[in-house]
């Protein structure tokens, strides 16, 4: 009886070792960044913007992520498919500066001349907001999905005729 009792406890054991490791489950931010919205509302969003739409949905995305107003949000040039933008600081009345890139669906932005040069990067790490938009005109929404999963929706309205001066 003992014997059968090691043995089961032996197999078990050995059972246990070739059990394919555990994954962890994503996170909330990296559910979305996989998924595309689904939604019934006639949207674009094309994978290759042209300059004017890029720079609309630049502004709109960086209105909504700061929580300014997209006539707020001074544009000062386009690098390649990098938006390069500027808005008045709420807190002193400074310059804050950064960067936007937007395709297939996510704008991604980048905060410029940080005291900490490590801060100065693309938001696009696993623990940052994933950021869509949508286009429907006039109007682009923008839908930020934090860490934790919950989501924040803007509707801004940025006219193309705007963006060509």
């Amino acid at each position: 009886m003992r014997a059968v009792l090691i043995l089961t406890v032996a197999v078990a054991s050995l059972a246990a070792c070739n059990r394919a490791p555990e994954r962890a489950e994503p996170t909330p931010t990296e559910i979305v960044a996989a998924e595309a919205p689904v939604s019934d509302a006639v949207a674009q969003t094309p994978a290759v913007l042209t300059a004017v739409d890029l720079r609309r949905v630049c502004k709109a995305g960086l209105a909504a992520i700061h929580g300014q107003d997209v006539a707020a949000i001074e544009l000062s040039g386009i690098e390649g498919e990098v938006v390069n933008a500027r808005w008045r600081a709420p807190v002193d009345g400074g310059v804050i500066k950064a960067q936007c890139r937007a395709a297939d669906g996510l704008v991604v932005w980048k905060p410029l001349d940080l005291p900490d040069p490590a801060s100065v990067r693309w938001m696009n790490e696993s623990g940052d907001p994933v950021v869509r938009y949508a286009m429907r005109g006039d109007e682009i929404e923008i839908t930020q999905t934090l860490p934790d999963g919950t989501t924040q929706t803007a509707a801004e309205v940025v006219r193309a005729e705007e963006e060509v001066r």
